[in-house]
């Protein structure tokens, strides 16, 4: 095993240059094989680790974010954990707008790493656009009544960034060899930036996002509810690029939640809804692609952040 030797001055040092990962056993024969970009390996295990340095850092730089300042945000959870991490690390105050709705495990380490938080009920704990918008609006509450920096995910572009790093990545890791990239959509913002990054070196490269069956709205169906935490906010997200994907996938909440359960079980990868969603739809576009082919997809969170609720409660 190879020693790391390394010492870091920062815990957000650690944020990126996550691995890929073959799957070997739920891929059927003659499909393309599916890498999975193991997102779990960020500090606070998502991916949003990512964006949600990225914000805060280009606060920062312009000056909308000042020594000592507030942050205001509202989220599904895993935004609003990188966030308290990110803050945390840089001595900022924050202030997270969520709901029950998403699980127990993100509130608790939002709170853990000194987060406020304010919570928004659910209709029978699914999401769906009314949920979202009423997060949104008691964020901008906060933000005029108190002057916090608000992040803004659903309109900040500066997680654009980010994402076009993630892309660049695996492009290394690959070597050029990537057919394919699947991902679900929940600020846009990790579908655009990767598919920006792989557009740039290789035209070719089809791009498939993920949304859920129920609230299928990038797919001009009507908003709906369902229970993929993360991604699918009920309406089209401003960041929302068409002209970046050749392909919307849409998975149900049970297939998704189904295939982390396989995940976890054959693959030894222990993930959340959105993952399983993602590798159903990569699934789809390996048996087309065939043997010799490449299919990129994301493990976008650690199944730890899931424990307390039906994805594996009694599995």
């Amino acid at each position: 095993m190879t020693q790391r030797t390394s010492i870091h001055s920062s815990i957000l040092e650690r944020i990126g240059s996550t691995p890929l990962i073959e799957l070997r056993c739920i891929v059927p024969e003659k499909c393309a094989r599916i890498l999975v970009k193991i997102e779990s390996e960020n500090p606070t295990g998502s991916m949003k680790d990512r964006m949600a340095l990225a914000m805060i850092e280009a606060a920062e730089k312009d000056g909308r974010l000042k020594s000592g300042g507030n942050v205001v945000e509202y989220t599904g959870g895993s935004t609003g954990v990188s966030l308290a991490l990110v803050c945390a690390a840089r001595r900022y105050a924050l202030h997270i707008v969520t709901s029950d709705a998403f699980s127990l495990e993100k509130r608790d380490h939002m709170r853990a790493l000194g987060a406020e938080l304010t919570l928004v009920n659910s209709v029978g704990g699914g999401m769906d656009e009314a949920l979202t918008r009423n997060m949104v609006e008691r964020a901008r509450q906060i933000h005029e009544r108190t002057g916090a920096f608000w992040t803004d995910q659903l309109n900040n572009a500066d997680q654009l960034g980010a994402y076009r790093a993630m892309g660049d990545e695996i492009w290394r890791q690959t070597a050029g060899r990537v057919d394919a990239f699947v991902q679900s959509v929940g600020t846009a913002g990790s579908v655009r930036g990767v598919a920006e990054s792989l557009r740039d070196k290789r035209s070719g490269i089809h791009i498939v996002a993920v949304e859920p069956s129920e609230s299928a709205v990038l797919s001009g169906h009507k908003t709906g509810v369902h229970k993929i935490e993360g991604v699918g906010a009920g309406f089209v997200v401003p960041l929302w690029d068409p002209s970046v994907v050749d392909e919307i996938a849409t998975v149900s909440t049970e297939d998704a939640k189904g295939m982390a359960r396989q995940l976890a079980r054959k693959e030894a990868l222990f993930a959340g809804t959105s993952t399983g969603g993602n590798v159903v739809a990569a699934l789809r576009v390996a048996e087309r692609l065939g043997a010799g082919a490449t299919v990129v997809t994301v493990m976008c969170d650690s199944g730890i952040k899931y424990l307390s609720t039906d994805q594996y409660k009694g599995g």
